[in-house]
């Protein structure tokens, strides 16, 4: 199995999560994302955090190794 890329972990996102804004960074092994969704509204971070592994689902067991990411409902980007 290939590493994923920094596109590919973006599109699993988006595939999974509805994003207004979403930025990805990476080498194929670590990553660093901004996530900003509607659906973090009134989660702590830690379930927002979650939400984003649940979009990835067995790719973050499987082909990520490490994924540290910003995750931000729309109106705390846009501050």
């Amino acid at each position: 199995m290939s590493e994923p890329t920094p596109e590919d972990v973006r599109v699993y996102i988006a595939a999974g999560l509805p994003c207004t804004h979403l930025e990805v960074e990476g080498d194929g092994r670590h990553f660093f994302a901004t996530i900003v969704s509607s659906e973090f509204e009134g989660l702590p971070r830690v379930r927002r955090h979650q939400r984003v592994y649940a979009a990835l689902g067995e790719r973050m067991r499987e082909q990520i190794h490490a994924l540290s990411m910003k995750t931000l409902t729309p109106s705390e980007f846009a501050a």
